[in-house]
């Protein structure tokens, strides 16, 4: 039997960060369908201003109610996600996300400590925080590597202790307290979040769930209106893809 992701991440070593399951695939087109209204926004605010959390254990930013739902599932260790957040922050925001016609869920999926660690630490933040910190993670990306390389022998050393223990020390090990104090999260919520294994676990049953029901194999992985938008694993092939359902 395979073990489950948060089996791994509790017993197995700190290892090398994972790349593979990272990657894109060619598009797949379909048929252009009719303009879809713009829907405006609350009084005061934008609708990438509008975020929640949902009870998938997700994250959604826009119009709960627009027609065209987007779930990615993202994995802080993926170049290919850092990529996409890199690419589309604009442009998904301003073009789609603000008309009300799209709005964009994201998932953690775990891969990976350092992704466990970070992913927890974001998700113990305000809902508010969610989007800029993910964006922020994905930006310093190389950051979060060399912090890996240059300090494996404390990583794996945090990777023995008890798993209440275990993040924790991982953070501080891997420099993820002082990156995320940087950005405004204290050191006392880190230590809070990361000693509570419920917020791993939490992590785990998203991703077990999400390879269940759609199969998922790399990231990043899109789910459009409740089917997986296969062949799409980048801004440009997905921005195209909205376009053709209406949101142009």
């Amino acid at each position: 039997m395979t073990k489950s992701p948060l089996r791994i991440l509790l017993l197995a070593s700190l290892g090398a960060v994972a790349l593979a399951g990272c990657g894109e695939t060619k598009t797949d087109q379909s048929k252009e369908q009719d303009v879809i209204a713009k829907v405006a926004a609350p009084a005061g605010k934008t609708w990438s201003q509008t975020v929640a959390q949902t009870p998938d254990g997700g994250y959604v930013m826009g119009n709960p109610d627009a027609p065209i739902k987007i779930v990615e599932f993202a994995s802080i260790t993926c170049s290919h996600c850092a990529a996409f957040s890199t690419e589309s922050h604009d442009e998904i925001k301003r073009d789609f996300i603000d008309t009300g016609r799209v709005s964009l869920e994201v998932r953690n999926f775990i891969r990976d400590p350092l992704d466990a660690t970070a992913a927890a630490i974001i998700r113990c933040a305000p809902v508010d925080r969610y989007f800029p910190l993910q964006e922020n993670v994905f930006a310093s990306q190389e950051e979060l590597f060399a912090n890996v390389k240059g300090n494996e022998a404390a990583g794996e050393a945090a990777m023995k202790l008890p798993p209440a223990q275990r993040f924790p020390a991982l953070a501080k090990a891997l420099k993820l307290d002082q990156f995320f104090q940087s950005r405004g999260v204290t050191g006392d919520q880190i230590n809070a979040c990361l000693s509570n294994v419920d917020n791993i676990t939490k992590l785990e049953q998203g991703t077990n769930a999400a390879v269940e029901k759609f199969k998922i194999q790399g990231t990043p992985t899109f789910v459009i209106n409740g089917q997986v938008a296969e062949g799409i694993a980048a801004w440009g092939p997905l921005r195209d893809h909205l376009r053709t359902m209406g949101a142009r």
